[in-house]
């Protein structure tokens, strides 16, 4: 596996020092361009600024918008504008919206990895994709048929935790959470048994390691000046997402020959149930095979890796948080009505949606988590044609333009003095009911046309998968002292990953 220290060795010494001067260039040339009537933002820093930074990036350029609620790094080739302002968030988002996109730029950094589906696309493409993906999302055949696949995975990953508390083990949390939202994915997504909770698809494990250490060296191919010359010549860790690539399509194109088959063998009972996404997507559009694989990693990245990864993070805030912890644990008593858990399977069952209504405290703590650990710590779009934005300074057309969800997280402005405390109570009203903020100042699941189609979704298999295990299980750090970091790449992960020790809670 390809860590961010093992990325940061294929950066040599002439390359950093080719940066430098690069990125001095562009600054003199820029100070000529903007010699007109119109305003910039300030000037933080340069790409070189974010590669030196890259294992804390998202760390340095929190620190960056503490001071400039708008900034611009400058690159050898265009201007990265990064912002935490709401009032631009909502007209990048949604006022402006036609003029804010993927663009080539990022186009090109994702295609390898994501293809052409609806995170990497503009325009018709993204229409098509978007109008196909909210008609399934919104069917109450998903909605119902998900509910049941999360409840059996929880029950699942139940078993298995219980088997470590039993034992006193210590074990990789992210890991069992992501195998299990993976086997989740695949059933809801596909209709298909990866099993990988059990270990027993190794072809599964070489996948999901092939998929995220692609999105890692993808994210750093935004710092990376070179990677194009890399790519053509198949060097270090563009080499290594070459290989990758071909064990993901490898994995994904034989997923789609299966389900192909298994619909022409009996296309009765797939035209009449129809419950998983790839059946759905196969009974309304062209069975293009490479159309559906770019389909299919997409939701893989907006399904496996984004609920994963909160729920680590939220096991991480708890088990610093014990008192918080608890709470949320009596709040899952009281809205079951159970006080000891004697079956996992039945136990998860009953975890409707009336049930999880009543769990309020539970939503404000998920929510919390993702304030602090959004999913997609920074997301880009590329400026179209030159523009004003609210604030007043002026981009010009070809400009990265991002909003900063972890950077905005962490902003006293918009979250008091005590923005960078993890307290779920900031999300509940007087009466202990969950109130929700702004879009464009809670951005972890984007804005306007391109929010996030699976919201509802995601906060569905969180919510069961929390209540299950925090009624059952007490979670503790394994060490205390170790300190726990992000691993840089598309998604929030926690590098190395989550080592946990739980026990019974009713040995507790």
């Amino acid at each position: 596996m390809i860590s961010m220290d093992s990325l940061s060795n294929f950066i040599s010494i002439p390359a950093l020092v080719l940066s430098i001067i690069l990125s001095l260039l562009s600054l003199q040339i820029l100070k000529r361009k903007l010699n007109g009537k119109k305003k910039y933002h300030p000037v933080a820093g340069t790409m070189f600024n974010q590669l030196l930074n890259f294992n804390r990036v998202h760390d340095y350029m929190t620190d960056l918008a503490a001071k400039h609620k708008t900034y611009r790094l400058l690159s050898p080739f265009r201007n990265e504008i990064y912002t935490s302002d709401p009032a631009n968030v909502e007209y990048i988002l949604k006022t402006n919206f036609e003029n804010y996109g993927k663009g080539m730029y990022n186009y090109c950094i994702f295609r390898d990895l994501l293809g052409d589906g609806i995170f990497t696309v503009d325009g018709d493409k993204w229409r098509q994709q978007r109008k196909v993906s909210s008609h399934e999302f919104s069917t109450k055949v998903l909605r119902d048929f998900s509910s049941v696949i999360f409840q059996r995975s929880v029950a699942k990953l139940a078993n298995i935790i219980s088997k470590a508390a039993t034992s006193n083990q210590v074990m990789d949390l992210q890991d069992l959470y992501m195998r299990s939202t993976l086997d989740s994915i695949f059933k809801v997504g596909f209709g298909v048994e990866l099993d990988s909770m059990c270990g027993t698809s190794e072809e599964g494990t070489i996948f999901t390691n092939a998929f995220d250490d692609s999105s890692a060296i993808t994210l750093f191919r935004f710092v990376d000046v070179f990677w194009k010359i890399k790519k053509a010549l198949s060097l270090g860790a563009e080499g290594q997402l070459k290989k990758n690539v071909k064990i993901i399509n490898e994995f994904v194109y034989k997923l789609i020959q299966s389900k192909a088959e298994q619909m022409k063998k009996s296309p009765n009972e797939f035209s009449a149930k129809k419950e998983d996404i790839l059946s759905r997507f196969l009974g309304v559009t062209e069975t293009d095979p490479t159309y559906l694989r770019d389909i299919i990693l997409n939701f893989i990245i907006a399904g496996k890796d984004t609920t994963a990864t909160t729920l680590s993070w939220f096991t991480y805030a708890l088990c610093k948080h014990p008192e918080i912890q608890e709470k949320i644990a009596r709040e899952i008593r009281e809205a079951t009505g159970i006080k000891e858990v004697t079956d996992y399977a039945e136990f998860a069952a009953g975890m409707r949606e009336d049930v999880l209504e009543k769990m309020q405290y539970l939503h404000a703590a998920l929510t919390e988590t993702l304030r602090l650990y959004p999913a997609v710590p920074v997301d880009a779009k590329i400026c179209f044609s030159d523009d004003t934005l609210p604030d007043g300074f002026s981009v010009k057309k070809g400009d990265m333009v991002a909003y900063q969800p972890y950077a905005m997280g962490r902003m006293k402005f918009l979250w008091g003095a005590d923005a960078a405390e993890f307290r779920p109570e900031r999300w509940l009203d007087e009466n202990g009911i969950f109130r929700p903020e702004s879009p464009f100042k809670f951005t972890a699941f984007q804005a306007g046309p391109r929010i996030c189609l699976g919201k509802e979704f995601a906060y569905r298999q969180m919510k069961i998968f929390s209540a299950v295990l925090l009624g059952c299980f007490v979670f503790k750090l394994s060490d205390p002292n170790k300190p726990v970091n992000y691993r840089t790449m598309i998604n929030l992960h926690v590098d190395g990953g989550l080592q946990i020790r739980a026990f019974h809670r009713s040995s507790v």
